[in-house]
């Protein structure tokens, strides 16, 4: 991830608009993720990694804040810097995942059996790739 570690610190756009457009994106991953912690389906995390990617090009003190965050500043950096989780990151994000797809599956009920494969095939994926991360 761009900026996520200490080799791409630094490395702020050159152009004041760029800079600008890059802090702007940011937030709006920001909002995104904000939105994502409550609403089933909306992923969270990856739109605070986009944030402290735009962050790191458009603004050092906003990366900064962002990664030093302390409701969520330490999963960015353990995922950034370390390419893993906690177990028990790991277990709440699964479980999480689940109980999201669980709700939105007898929300669209009665759904075409293609929307549940969907909904599966999203689950499963993200699990595996969740197991896969390094336990840190």
């Amino acid at each position: 991830m761009a900026g996520s570690n200490g080799s791409d610190r630094g490395r702020l756009a050159v152009s004041p608009v760029a800079r600008a457009l890059f802090i702007v994106l940011g937030s709006i991953f920001i909002g995104v993720g904000v939105l994502g912690i409550f609403l089933p389906l909306l992923p969270h995390t990856i739109f605070f990694l986009l944030a402290a990617a735009c962050y790191s090009r458009g603004s050092e003190r906003a990366h900064t804040w962002l990664i030093s965050n302390r409701l969520f500043g330490r999963y960015l950096r353990n995922y950034s810097e370390h390419r893993g989780a906690t177990p028990g990151t790991k277990l709440v994000t699964i479980v999480m995942l689940w109980v999201g797809l669980a709700i939105s599956a007898w929300l669209i009920a009665p759904a075409a059996l293609w929307v549940y494969a969907i909904l599966v095939a999203v689950g499963l994926g993200v699990t595996a790739y969740v197991l896969r991360l390094r336990t840190l």
